[in-house]
């Protein structure tokens, strides 16, 4: 395995969906905030928007202009592929534009490689959406009585 390769945090990926007209940059700043405090590295991003058929097309240097993006203008990598594109084009809904971002966790980095080098595998992972884990935990709340008096 590469020497960087073994050094690497955990690899994540979003694909967040924007309804028709709602792209943005005002996120984008948290985003940078992040690279530049070195939690995490973006290894590839990508702004793309659904056709009516559900076709998907990657969003030029104007259209990231338009809806404030240019920051991002050329920041993909070329990871993301014609496979990447077809498989978000089943997941956004029609006239929808998406951002699909793969980062490296780089606060993770030093725990991973030292659990790597004690023979440690990752064997499930996965991501606990925000409004599961509040539906879980209202669901262990003690129901709350009222006291007659």
């Amino acid at each position: 395995m590469p020497e960087d390769l073994q050094t690497m945090g955990p690899v994540d990926y979003l694909c967040l969906e924007f309804p028709a007209g709602s792209l943005n940059g005002s996120a984008m700043p948290l985003l940078l905030d992040l690279v530049d405090r070195r939690i995490i590295r973006v290894l590839d991003i990508l702004f793309v928007r659904s056709g009516a058929d559900g076709s998907v097309f990657t969003m030029d240097g104007g259209e990231l202009d338009a809806n404030g993006l240019g920051a991002f203008h050329g920041a993909a990598s070329g990871m993301l592929g014609g496979d990447d594109l077809r498989d978000i084009g089943r997941v956004l809904s029609p006239g929808a534009s998406a951002m699909v971002l793969v980062y490296e966790n780089l606060w993770a980095a030093p725990l991973t490689v030292q659990l790597r080098r004690n023979g440690a595998h990752v064997v499930a992972g996965g991501r606990i959406p925000v409004q599961d884990l509040l539906a879980a935990l209202d669901a262990t709340e003690p129901a709350v009585t009222s006291q007659g008096g």
